[in-house]
């Protein structure tokens, strides 16, 4: 496996004064997902965790229902990059041409490279009523729950995290990576491969909300998605139509619902 990160000498220039620095930096490397011999996507990722990162997306962009539909995962490193290698069942396979990508993803896009404008806009399943509901207070303090489940950003200052918030028991499981949607696939990965619930609590970002965080999170099954920045207008729209509790601006102690807000006790705190 590549290091996570490497130590870099620059020079700091703080007013009139300068400095040399070491500092330490995220990587990424490009990442091949690969299904049957066939190559679906390549995507900048860091290099941590990538069985997970390789079954979120794979769950999240359609390539597989379910990871029991997956006969072996090889994670394989070349010169050039990382190669994740599924064999899946050929029924599921031959889903793989309707989601198929020619791609290289720069880590700030969760969409670059799809062929189609349908294909960027998916329809969405709604979320079943009810779900877990959270108290005020562990919204509001979701993200600095999350901040103490982030050693790679302690190290670097530039990678996100995506976490899975219990009501009740704080943030049990989080991922990192420089890519805010790979993080999130590292979760869902890592849920789906531990038999996790994703639909007995709260998906937890350190990024904004777009869409394809929204279609990930409902595609995962979770009801409520909890995040330090704002959501796009488009993304609120998806989430009203898929029942998606959506909370942005999560920080510094408050929060907004911008979506299903029953999920949250928004109210006194003893109110049901």
């Amino acid at each position: 496996m590549r290091a996570a990160l490497t130590g870099l000498r620059g020079v700091s220039v703080q007013g009139d004064s300068t400095r040399d620095v070491l500092r330490s930096l995220p990587e990424e490397t490009p990442v091949a997902l690969v299904f049957n011999g066939t190559t679906a996507a390549v995507m900048m990722a860091s290099p941590l965790d990538l069985e997970d990162f390789a079954y979120g997306f794979a769950l999240t962009e359609g390539f597989i229902d379910h990871p029991a539909q997956v006969r072996s995962l090889d994670i394989i490193a070349h010169p050039s990059g990382t190669e994740a290698r599924f064999w899946i069942d050929e029924a599921q396979a031959r889903a793989i041409d309707a989601r198929r990508r020619s791609m290289l993803g720069p880590v700030g896009c969760g969409l670059c490279g799809i062929d189609s404008l349908d294909q960027a806009i998916r329809p969405l399943p709604v979320l079943p009523p009810g779900g877990p509901v959270f108290a005020r207070a562990e919204v509001a303090a979701a993200t600095d729950l999350l901040r103490a489940h982030q050693p790679l950003h302690d190290q670097t200052h530039a990678v996100h995290a995506a976490g899975f918030l219990l009501p009740g028991q704080g943030i049990v499981l989080a991922r990192e990576d420089v890519g805010r949607h790979n993080a999130l696939d590292k979760l869902i990965g890592a849920m789906a491969r531990a038999g996790r619930d994703a639909g007995a609590g709260a998906f937890v970002l350190t990024s904004r909300v777009s869409v394809d965080m929204v279609q990930k999170t409902v595609l995962a099954g979770c009801p409520t998605l909890i995040a330090v920045s704002a959501p796009t207008a488009h993304a609120q729209r998806l989430a009203a139509e898929a029942n998606l509790t959506l909370v942005a601006f999560a920080r510094g102690g408050g929060f907004d619902v911008y979506a299903h807000p029953h999920r949250i006790q928004t109210g006194a705190p003893h109110a049901a």
